[in-house]
């Protein structure tokens, strides 16, 4: 299974913490970043192949590859507009890495092992998003309405009262469905306000067009790092992870 990890962005709204480092590589427990987790977390759910795409110091990420050294192939691919656009221009420019079964993933998602470990165990479906359970949201979630096991939307400008879920960042494509992105990439891609929108407008047109699944995890598997407070939250949850016991780098597919 091949992982294509977003992180081209510098992540302004971290200040300080990013003044001269990218969002993925902010720490969030000793000797260990947003990205060193997630390939731990990843090489332990048994993934072998990671594409990273990158942008700001990229020069950067591609030494904190070199340290992280591992069982597994990584690579990566520059953004060249990651200053000035969202990151449906990452995914789009990752869409020739696109040609087998996949999972995209956000370049600030933390989560344990598990979490991508059931993903790829999940029942088959050309698409399938992970999504955690949700009943109140702020402005920043990415909001998503399921009915039936299907996702029907999702956005951040959902109506918080029509959402019952949060995408977490994670998404697997397989057979049909790794076409179906890269068709629903070319259409979001073609929006006037492109270079401004996520990668996640693309799953919304495919939902709307082809059955996409959900793969739910708990609350407590996964965190995300937008602002300065969430990294607070965010590193107990890697402490509380790393306990005896704990879910990280445990699982294996």
């Amino acid at each position: 299974m091949k992982v294509i990890i977003l992180s081209a962005g510098q992540g302004k709204r971290l200040y300080p913490h990013t003044i001269d480092r990218p969002k993925c590589l902010v720490p969030i427990a000793e000797n260990c970043t947003i990205l060193g987790w997630q390939l731990r977390q990843l090489e332990a759910a048994g993934i072998r192949d990671v594409v990273i795409v990158t942008g700001f110091q990229a020069k950067e990420v591609e030494e904190e590859i070199r340290r992280h050294g591992g069982a597994m192939t990584i690579r990566t691919l520059f953004n060249p507009a990651h200053a000035t656009a969202d990151n449906l221009t990452s995914a789009a420019l990752a869409a020739p890495e696109m040609d087998q079964d996949f999972i995209i993933l956000n370049g600030d998602t933390l989560f344990t092992a598990s979490v991508p470990a059931g993903l790829c165990a999940a029942p088959f479906a050309p698409v399938t998003m992970v999504v955690a359970w949700k009943d109140r949201f702020d402005e920043d979630d990415m909001k998503a309405i399921v009915e039936n096991g299907r996702l029907k939307a999702v956005a951040k400008t959902l109506d918080a009262r029509a959402a019952n879920a949060e995408s977490i960042g994670m998404i697997l494509f397989r057979a049909e469905g790794v076409a179906q992105f890269r068709q629903a990439l070319a259409t979001a891609g073609q929006a006037s306000d492109s270079a401004r929108k996520f990668y996640l407008s693309a799953i919304d047109i495919l939902a709307r067009q082809h059955p996409v699944a959900v793969h739910p995890v708990a609350q407590d598997d996964w965190s995300e790092v937008d602002v300065p407070a969430d990294l607070e939250h965010a590193r107990s949850c890697i402490e509380r992870w790393r306990q005896p016991g704990g879910a990280g780098e445990t699982a294996r597919t």
